[in-house]
């Protein structure tokens, strides 16, 4: 599949950041609040299009799902990019709600995508196991867990999720897309103010792979399943009742990872390939 920009346009990268409360997710959806819907109804006010533009997002996230470090792109002619690029963050500020904001805009390399070029997306899931709940001031990103966790455990239970797995178990199956991920680090971590940090990276994520696993592991931190048992969850490849996929607000995408400016097309060009698993038969690259 092609990838290239129009003769007469530029694709240009944004940098964003948003609150997921009060979204129903990343992807337009009709009747519904959005972040790409507002987005691209206020890129189209500020720089005065008379048609809609379109974006493409590094990780499609949930509704309630939060965003610190979201990657996108947009495609627009090269008179309006340079009509409006030296203006455009401070126009967008002033036209787009207090939850979601943009920090950079830029003209991308070439090769460049902000889905397919990406190497690996990083979220955090944060949770608070104080008998006496979670800070009111974090409420909003921080899910409590009445039970207390043991962070060692959970650690050691996630050494078998690493690597490439079809991680069908821990995902909402979609028509045509492969569960197939390579999963780079699950790792666990208690700060100083309490609260335990998940850090979850992969080259991409399936529909609710990650609150799926938070979810697993919380099981095994809490003393309830032992270490082994989110590994055999992953063998049997099907969806276990017991595994609950917790609630999105905990979960904010902090980072999106792209190789360097001359590897872009390259990566960009692999994402779209078929994905299998040693002996498995071929299946269509899914969505992150």
């Amino acid at each position: 599949m092609s990838d290239e920009v129009e003769p007469g346009h530029v694709r240009v990268r944004l940098d964003l950041s948003y609150d997921g409360k009060d979204f129903s997710g990343w992807a337009k959806q009709t009747a519904r609040r959005t972040v790409q819907g507002e987005l691209e109804s206020a890129l189209k006010t500020v720089m005065r299009l008379p048609e809609p533009v379109e974006l493409t997002v590094a990780g499609r996230t949930d509704a309630g799902v939060h965003a610190r470090g979201q990657v996108a792109h947009v495609d627009l002619t090269e008179e309006v990019w340079a009509e409006h690029h030296d203006k455009l963050l401070r126009r967008l500020a002033g036209r787009l709600p207090h939850d979601v904001r943009v920090w950079r805009v830029a003209e991308a390399p070439a090769g460049f995508n902000a889905r397919f070029s990406a190497i690996w997306r990083r979220y955090a899931y944060r949770v608070g196991d104080h008998k006496g709940g979670v800070d009111p001031l974090r409420r909003g990103h921080v899910l409590w867990h009445d039970w207390p966790l043991d962070v060692a455990a959970m650690n050691e239970a996630s050494k078998a999720l690493l690597g490439e797995h079809d991680f069908a178990a821990y995902c909402k199956k979609r028509e045509g897309a492969t569960t197939i991920r390579t999963l780079q680090q699950l790792s666990w971590e208690r700060a100083e103010d309490g609260i335990v940090t998940a850090t979850v990276r992969a080259d991409a994520f399936c529909h609710n792979m990650v609150r799926s696993l938070v979810g697993a592991l919380l099981h095994v931190g809490d003393g309830h399943r032992p270490a082994d048992w989110p590994g055999k969850v992953l063998a049997a490849g099907v969806r276990d009742s017991a595994v609950h996929v917790v609630r999105p607000h905990g979960l904010t995408l902090e980072e999106v990872g792209y190789p360097a400016d001359e590897l872009l097309a390259a990566r960009n060009k692999a994402a779209r390939n078929m994905r299998t698993l040693p002996g498995a038969g071929a299946v269509s690259s899914g969505c992150c």
